[in-house]
């Protein structure tokens, strides 16, 4: 028989607050949410607009590369899949630079950013997520290890090659599956990759 979750302890009480830095302070009237890169069509939405979108609700899993699990967690929030579509992806994008606030950034291949349970999160439980959990919405990729899903998260910049984020430039694995513990095993980034960086980055800013 499978085991339902990897190695590590079980949780059933409320998920522990874990990110790097502060907790930013957002303003909702400047938020938006940028889809660029390797797209046909990109554009960007603010938060108003993101609140108009048809919703999803997923009951999933969480495992965190700390090695606890919390199970039957309910999630609110837009299917990643619409907003992929409404972009257009481009032939060549197979990977994906997640961007959130203060310039934190995670690596995902497209073939794990888009899925059906995917979601830019807006509520955690039925309760609108609290800003230490990623509000004012947070990515949610229910099957990687929790530091994909990553807070804060502002934007998708569709690539054709793998450029590690943040974590993953400190020494976490660039996919992180909880089923195989993909924990560490990251790499720093080329120059060309930095580049690249600096232009999502900017793009955030602008």
């Amino acid at each position: 028989m499978t085991n339902r979750v990897p190695p590590g302890q079980i949780l059933t009480t409320k998920w522990p607050v874990l990110h790097y830095g502060n907790v930013p302070r957002v303003d909702t009237t400047k938020w938006t949410f940028m889809v660029s890169g390797l797209v046909d069509k990109p554009f960007s939405i603010t938060y108003d607009e993101l609140l108009t979108l048809p919703r999803k609700t997923v009951v999933c899993d969480m495992h965190c590369v700390t090695t606890w699990s919390r199970l039957d967690n309910t999630f609110e929030g837009v299917p990643v899949q619409a907003l992929l579509e409404r972009a257009g992806l481009g032939a060549a994008a197979k990977f994906c630079l997640v961007v959130a606030e203060q310039g934190f950034t995670t690596n995902l291949p497209l073939s794990d950013l888009d899925r059906p349970d995917n979601l830019i999160a807006l509520k955690w439980g039925g309760e609108w997520l609290t800003p230490d959990h990623g509000w004012p919405a947070r990515l949610l990729v229910p099957h990687l290890y929790l530091w994909k899903s990553a807070k804060w998260v502002r934007g998708f910049e569709l690539l054709d090659e793998d450029i590690p984020g943040f974590w993953e430039q400190n020494g976490y694995h660039m996919r992180g599956d909880p089923w195989t513990e993909e924990r560490y095993g990251g790499r720093g980034l080329s120059q060309h990759e930095i580049n690249k960086f600096r232009n999502a980055s900017k793009k955030l800013g602008s």
